[in-house]
């Protein structure tokens, strides 16, 4: 699908409030608002709008503890990495994990009530599965960029 700035600008604005109504979208944008409404279905159905959702804030949730965890697997058969990712997949610390090139095979964003709650994390799950090798912490002492959008 080809973006023009108009889409862009759509995009945008969704991105900053995806609860503002069709009505003024198509307003701010210059468009009719049938034509936003059909532009953002077809933004949907090409999968450009993957969802939805609020963005909540950690620290006034309770989660105090967040750190970067590079991950070192010891195995990597078929089964040894299913179970690696089924088990991340499952767990509400992990934020986000990624497979990645470099010394570590999978970077993690955990987030935690606090410093023993990530321990809890390491000892009764992360350490326990029969795949990983090592982990090491990095712990976030402040954000200095946190974008939830992407640029055009």
């Amino acid at each position: 699908m080809n973006l023009d700035h108009r889409d862009h600008a759509l995009l945008k604005l969704l991105q900053v409030d995806s609860r503002i109504s069709n009505a003024d979208l198509a307003e701010r944008v210059g468009m009719s608002a049938s034509a936003c409404w059909r532009r953002i279905k077809a933004f949907e159905d090409a999968g450009i709008i993957d969802r939805y959702g609020a963005i909540l804030n950690p620290q006034a949730a309770g989660l105090h503890f967040q750190a970067i965890v590079h991950v070192q697997l010891a195995r990597h058969s078929e089964d040894d990495l299913t179970a690696f990712i089924r088990g991340v997949e499952t767990r509400h610390e992990v934020v986000e994990c990624y497979a990645t090139t470099g010394q570590s095979d999978y970077q993690m964003r955990v987030l935690c009530r606090d410093l023993d709650a990530y321990n809890a994390f390491l000892e009764t799950f992360l350490f326990r599965l029969p795949a990983v090798a090592s982990a090491q912490t990095n712990v976030v002492l402040r954000e200095i960029k946190k974008n939830t959008g992407i640029g055009f």
